[in-house]
């Protein structure tokens, strides 16, 4: 296989990973909370032998996720809260603790600020939220202060990744990052209402158009050398 091939071959690999991305991107376009993706490509230059130029191969080495603030939604519900500014969330999962901008909470039969899967919401101290079940009142400042019929219960934690390059998607709305989380800045709190997915729908539809037609146009590369090689393989036997 020559290096044309190898080149194209890596090259329709990322293409066909960042459709997948996009795809994904546009399923959630609805889904609150949700950061859109983005892979990124790195470009990886050899030196070949003799006076033949460089060989450059184009591969598809990570992925960035879009700190964008979505719309935000008024919804009333008094467990519902939006972030506006830096900051995620923190939930505890099976898997161990995650981030998430997704503030659709709901209460438990327990009393716990849950999300609809069943993560609880960690305050500023790392323990779980706990709304009494008896309050006739609930509400939440801006800096995350929780209260119960005018009484203070706890606060409402606000994280972000120490490294925010790391952040990474587990899966959904939840993120994780390899460095840990840290308390953010700058960020508030409103209650009642939810962000919704920061997803551009022109933007991503238009981009998957862009990657479909750079994708068609690399199998078509594939098939026109396959076929040079087939005649030239065909023409060397028949010489023979």
């Amino acid at each position: 296989m020559d290096n044309a091939t190898y080149t194209t071959l890596t090259r329709q690999s990322g293409l066909l990973t960042e459709m997948q991305v996009v795809a994904h991107n546009i399923a959630n376009m609805a889904t609150a909370g949700y950061r859109a993706e983005g892979v990124v490509f790195a470009e990886h230059v050899r030196r070949l032998e003799g006076e033949t130029d460089s060989l450059s191969m184009a591969h598809a080495t990570g992925r960035a996720i879009s700190a964008q603030q979505g719309a935000l939604d008024q919804t009333g519900s008094p467990f519902h809260v939006a972030i506006e500014g830096e900051g995620f969330f923190l939930v505890q999962t099976p898997e161990g603790e995650a981030l998430t901008r997704a503030g659709n909470f709901v209460r438990t039969a327990f009393g716990e600020l849950a999300t609809p899967d069943g993560h609880m919401l960690l305050d500023a101290g790392g323990a779980q939220v706990f709304v009494p079940p008896d309050a006739a009142s609930i509400t939440i400042a801006q800096d995350g202060t929780l209260s119960a019929d005018g009484q203070p219960v706890t606060q409402i934690g606000l994280w972000q990744p120490v490294n925010p390059i790391e952040l990474t998607r587990r899966a959904g709305v939840l993120f994780t990052a390899e460095s840990g989380v840290e308390p953010a800045q700058g960020g508030i709190l409103l209650q009642g209402m939810v962000e919704r997915s920061n997803v551009d729908p022109i933007v991503q539809i238009a981009r998957m158009i862009e990657v479909q037609r750079a994708y068609e146009l690399g199998a078509s590369f594939l098939d026109a050398e396959d076929q040079r090689v087939r005649d030239f393989l065909r023409t060397a036997g028949a010489r023979q």
